[in-house]
């Protein structure tokens, strides 16, 4: 029987077998300021070293501020952590992409950019959307503190092997859906547990046709359908994209990286533990109405009625959503009203997103009581917006183009976060109750849908639009 890329990847990284774990060899250590002190705490507890300081990189993302590069962190708790990070990584000579950096950025946008996230590696990170890494044809997992600790000291991490999934999309995407809309519209068939355990490999025509960018984005949300870790096998459009990375091997070197590449691939005969089968025609622009991406349906649909639900759980969990959502079943989507619109994250904070969102954006104003902050996924992001005109388009539009790259409202951290009541747009992964501040409600959306809602003040794709101004 023929081997799935996870579990080649798996064995290729195998260090031992211990009972029901196996020891596995980390190519990639990635640590961002929140979750990271108790692991330091810990080395120094046992009089241990970071094992392999460079294969471990640091950044600044969740706290930092990005109104200003040069703005100081103004919660105690989180100024407190990221004080932490700097002093740990001076002290166990761990690289660190703080404020200001060029190379700083969220944690999971900056790996790519920088070179750092290759096929066929092993990448973990105290974060759960680690899984955006997959995109690349990599086991990208999100770990624990504890976790953290031992991959510090070691760089290894003992893991039991947690099965397969295969989400095959058929057929193109229509015009107008994103990879935001289709994994919005794949977890909503199967639930935020539908993936539970597992290690989705995503394949299909449509899977095939995603730039990386799109890749990273359905790979990011993975982990909201429950799922290990997402992964894609690596083809032409991942090569072309780490050509020009830093760091990529020239010549013969590089001929010799692309033809280990090429075999990450799983075997035609491969047998995976569930699949899931997608019509990419039949998809259309998705937006979330409840408190998880489950919760979603398509923009041209109604707020559903609980009564509609058979699972007594299901049903339960949809009439809380809905009370805390402050909705009506049988309201149309189009019909809701947001007062602030957020395009960014790890999930769509990267060029192609704001891309997206100043084609939405050029020529037209965003309503006068929406507020529209955009904030770049890193500071490499921000510039190449800049060089392309963008900052302009939307300065123009009457966004809030922030100077700084980081989490931002997506983990509402810092000081970006919504009222109590306040209802958003956003591009975000994630639309737990308070997520985005205390009360506050959050619509998941694709980023032109985001630019498009902005501009109308209530949930709308570019297609509602009406010319110009």
């Amino acid at each position: 029987m023929g081997a799935t890329l996870a579990r080649k990847i798996w064995d290729l990284h195998l260090v031992r077998s211990m009972g029901g774990d196996d020891l596995l060899y980390i190519d990639l250590h990635l640590l961002h300021e929140v979750t990271t002190p108790q692991a330091f705490d810990g080395l120094r507890a046992a009089g241990r070293t970071v094992r392999r300081p460079d294969l471990t990189l640091g950044t600044e993302d969740h706290n930092t501020p990005t109104i200003a590069v040069d703005r100081a962190i103004r919660d105690p708790q989180a100024r407190e952590q990221s004080a932490l990070m700097r002093a740990n990584c001076r002290e166990f000579g761990i690289p660190l992409h703080r404020l200001g950096d060029p190379g700083q950025g969220i944690v999971h946008v900056i790996g790519p950019e920088l070179g750092l996230t290759r096929p066929g590696m092993t990448i973990v990170c105290c974060d759960s959307h680690t899984t955006t890494h997959g995109a690349f044809g990599a086991l990208a997992l999100g770990i624990g503190t504890t976790q953290v600790e031992h991959v510090l000291a070691t760089q290894t991490l003992p893991l039991r092997w947690p099965g397969t999934m295969a989400v095959t999309v058929n057929g193109a995407l229509p015009s107008g859906v994103t990879a935001k809309d289709l994994v919005l519209a794949l977890i909503a068939r199967i639930g935020t547990a539908g993936g539970r355990g597992s290690i989705i490999e995503y394949r299909g025509e449509a899977i095939a046709s995603l730039s990386m960018e799109g890749r990273m984005t359905l790979c990011n949300m993975s982990v909201e359908a429950g799922a290990r870790a997402g992964l894609i096998a690596p083809d032409n459009t991942t090569f072309e994209f780490l050509r020009s990375r830093p760091g990529m091997p020239q010549g013969a070197d590089w001929d010799a990286e692309i033809a280990f590449w090429e075999s990450l691939r799983t075997d035609e005969d491969a047998v995976f533990d569930h699949e899931i089968v997608l019509d990419a025609a039949g998809l259309s622009p998705y937006v979330s109405w409840g408190t998880n991406p489950g919760q979603s349906v398509p923009l041209h649909e109604a707020v559903p009625d609980p009564c509609g639900i058979q699972d007594q759980e299901e049903r339960a969990a949809a009439e809380r959503a809905l009370e805390y959502m402050d909705l009506k079943p049988g309201t149309p989507m189009r019909d809701i009203r947001v007062d602030t619109v957020f395009i960014g994250s790890c999930t769509n904070g990267r060029i192609e997103d704001l891309r997206a969102a100043a084609e939405v954006l050029s020529g037209r104003k965003v309503a006068e009581d929406v507020g529209l902050i955009i904030v770049p996924g890193s500071a490499q992001v921000r510039r190449q917006a800049v060089v392309e005109g963008l900052d302009v388009v939307f300065e123009e539009a009457g966004a809030d183009f922030r100077a700084a790259a980081g989490c931002s409202l997506c983990a509402a951290l810092n000081e970006d976060r919504l009222g109590p009541g306040q209802r958003a747009a956003s591009t975000t992964n994630r639309n737990y109750e308070g997520r985005q501040g205390k009360g506050a409600r959050t619509h998941i959306v694709a980023p032109a849908v985001a630019a498009a809602t902005a501009v109308a003040g209530r949930l709308a794709a570019p297609s509602d639009l009406e010319g110009k101004g």
